[in-house]
């Protein structure tokens, strides 16, 4: 008798491989590989978990996160109704390609995009279609070309990740305008709130319009609440249906709702990581411009992140372990094709400059591989 087998395509698929949180030994890191708020979480998000721990340790959380999606819908305008909460924005993705999608299906995502939409496509069994970018940035042309009758779920983020790239909105309504009425483009906006707000401005236009757009975001990044794992989508109510029947129910637990709907609550706490977010990337984008002449090169970003490339003797390789060796640990991307590239969170003022005179160190030290 033979053991039990998985399906073919399961062992296609590359597992997830996260930012490391950890270095040799006992030294504790500097961690710039995850795109974290280096500012932490909303002081009031934070007292709202240990507010209450018994009941929300020994009892069910509330399956639909009523209360959550209240504050959703009354801090963007949003009809209640039209949203669910997730396992972060992670589950939700995975959910709305397995809502729309199955074997035989194809599913488009950007070749240089987030690597958990090759893993949502491959795991339900359909093929993954990559259309090639333009200068580290999403390429709308380039989308449409890979749309055929096979074509059911279009992932794309914006601003991107790993690149932090954006495309401007008339850039997606010429993707949307091109897309057959029963493709799906889900609009990754985990890095939307690191955007400077603009007056007349507003992000969930398409899905408001249209029933073939879902919007997914998460609490992981500006809000600080990574480890709480709590993201939530906007879409029609025919896709949020769909997606309600198939999550895991009490998916969000209570002490990440109450989380979140405090960190709702303190939108100073959302400027004040947006300002210090906005400063460091330029103060980081700037040091590596000076060192030019060594071929570090750093794509214009507009997340809460910089990716760096390394075009010189020194290559990504050497700079990520040099860099983890001094304690400062970055995220080396060859997985994603980017070999020759870094990524690197923006961290506080101390881990900026340190990260720099880090950097600097190497390449003076004469390390090329």
């Amino acid at each position: 008798m033979t053991a039990p087998q998985p399906k073919p395509w399961i062992s296609a698929i590359s597992a997830y491989s996260p930012g490391k949180s950890k270095l040799a030994g006992d030294r504790v890191p500097v961690k710039l590989s995850s795109n974290e708020n280096p500012l932490g979480a909303s002081a009031a998000a934070i007292a709202s978990l240990a507010s209450d721990a018994e009941a929300k340790t020994a009892r069910y959380p509330d399956p639909d996160c009523i209360a959550l999606r209240a504050a959703l819908s009354e801090l963007h305008d949003l009809p209640m109704d039209q949203i669910v909460c997730g396992t972060g924005s992670d589950e939700l993705l995975n959910l709305a390609a397995q809502g729309y999608a199955g074997p035989g299906d194809a599913i488009i995502h950007v070749r240089y995009g987030f690597s958990v939409y090759d893993i949502a496509t491959r795991r339900i069994g359909a093929e993954p279609v990559i259309a090639p970018d333009t200068d580290y940035g999403s390429d709308v042309d380039a989308i449409i070309a890979c749309i055929t009758d096979k074509t059911r779920v279009i992932f794309l983020a914006n601003p991107n990740n790993p690149t932090g790239t954006l495309l401007p909105d008339s850039e997606i309504e010429r993707l949307h305008a091109a897309l057959p009425a029963n493709v799906l483009l889900v609009l990754d906006q985990a890095y939307e709130e690191y955007l400077d707000p603009l007056p007349g401005r507003d992000p969930f236009a398409l899905a408001r319009e249209y029933d073939n757009v879902l919007i997914t975001r998460t609490f992981s990044k500006i809000y600080g609440l990574a480890a709480q794992r709590i993201g939530w989508a906007f879409g029609a109510p025919e896709l949020i249906d769909t997606i309600n029947r198939i999550r895991a129910p009490f998916n969000v637990t209570s002490s990440g709702q109450a989380a979140a709907m405090a960190a709702l609550e303190d939108q100073r706490f959302v400027a004040r990581s947006r300002a210090h977010n906005a400063e460091w990337r330029q103060w980081l984008a700037d040091e590596i411009a000076t060192l030019g002449n060594h071929g570090l090169h750093a794509i214009p970003s507009h997340a809460n992140f910089l990716l760096v490339r390394f075009d010189g003797t020194l290559t990504a390789e050497a700079a990520y372990n040099g860099l983890a060796a001094a304690g400062y640990i970055t995220r080396w991307l060859p997985g994603q094709g980017l070999a020759n590239c870094l990524r690197i969170s923006i961290g506080t003022e101390a881990e900026m400059r340190g990260l720099i005179q880090a950097l600097r160190a190497l390449l003076e030290s004469g390390v090329h591989s």
